[in-house]
């Protein structure tokens, strides 16, 4: 593995473990030559999955975009990056499990919601804001509404 501080490509493991239900392997590495500790992680690969965006084009799906979004919508809140990864996991193996090679970004983003709900509802509203793409205080609102109804 090529350190990402230094470019050398001789390493030692210094901790390995599954971590996502034994879905990933996270090791602990250590360069040869600058000393410094990086991460890496080992997981299947799986099929192609590809992304219909709402124009109707085509991308392949990206696993960091989608934690990179997610990050941003639980920005200081109690919201852990496993847990963000396990969102991203999910949704990954739900939709490996049924052999999809193609999904809208419109279900993604329903996946995301869902989950969210039930780790930190800021973090969805925050989320929702963006899927749903709210153009006035209203839809806000509304959606405030409808979290708050599910509740009860």
């Amino acid at each position: 593995m090529k350190c990402p501080f230094c470019g050398h490509a001789e390493d030692k493991v210094n901790d390995s473990r599954q971590i996502d239900d034994g879905e990933t392997i996270r090791r602990r590495r250590e360069c040869l030559n600058c000393k410094q500790r990086f991460t890496t992680y080992e997981r299947v690969e799986k099929i192609n999955l590809f992304v219909i965006k709402q124009d109707g084009s085509r991308q392949q799906f990206d696993r960091e975009k989608l934690i990179q979004g997610i990050l941003k919508s639980s920005a200081k809140r109690p919201v852990t990056l496993e847990q963000i990864e396990s969102i991203v996991n999910q949704i990954e193996n739900q939709n490996s499990n049924l052999l999809r090679k193609e999904i809208t970004s419109t279900e993604i983003g329903e996946q995301v919601m869902a989950q969210l709900k039930n780790i930190d509802e800021v973090a969805y509203i925050r989320f929702a804001s963006v899927y749903k793409d709210f153009d006035d205080l209203q839809s806000f609102i509304n959606e405030l509404h409808y979290i708050m109804d599910e509740d009860e």
